[in-house]
């Protein structure tokens, strides 16, 4: 019953995303005959580092959703504090509901089930403009971030470069 919910749910809320679409990413299944997983693209966002870039990912979706978080993981080259040298993004609400076992995060900034892909994937752009380095998926990155922006800067602007030649 909760699978097929599911399913029906990210089925209208792909359907809405492809009425009207949003600034600055696109989405779609991976594999037609499987809802629970989506290519998203994600353009880099203006005036911060990743402009013109051109970001993939795919969004895996569990079987219980909206309950629980869907994971995003970069299939493209991310330098960012907030993204797992693998390409998972860490922000807090893709983190399960409930309060933060680490205490970093207020539960009211976890996932919710009102959340959609929409808002996660507005996040994620959001995370691209500003990273929080307070507390790393990746510690090399978010070091770079605070003690050696330029360094920091041309890292990310060959992964941006990387991204455009993939197209």
């Amino acid at each position: 019953m909760a699978v097929s919910q599911a399913s029906l749910l990210l089925q209208k809320q792909l359907k809405d995303l492809c009425k009207n679409p949003v600034d600055g990413f696109s989405a779609g299944l991976v594999d037609e005959t499987n809802v629970f997983e989506w290519s998203v693209s994600i353009l880099g966002p203006p005036d911060t580092l990743y402009e013109g870039g051109f970001f993939n990912a795919i969004m895996s979706f569990p079987q219980n959703y909206p309950l629980s978080p869907p994971t995003v993981k970069f299939t493209s080259e991310v330098w960012h504090p907030n993204v797992y040298p693998d390409g998972k993004v860490c922000i807090s609400i893709l983190h399960p509901p409930g309060d933060d076992p680490n205490g970093y995060e207020l539960a009211n900034e976890r996932w919710t089930p009102v959340h959609t892909v929409e808002s996660i994937v507005l996040s994620i752009i959001s995370m691209l403009s500003s990273p929080n380095d307070e507390s790393p998926a990746n510690v090399d990155a978010a070091k770079q971030w605070r003690e050696s922006k330029e360094e920091f800067r041309k890292k990310v602007s060959r992964c941006v470069r990387k991204s455009q030649e993939m197209l």
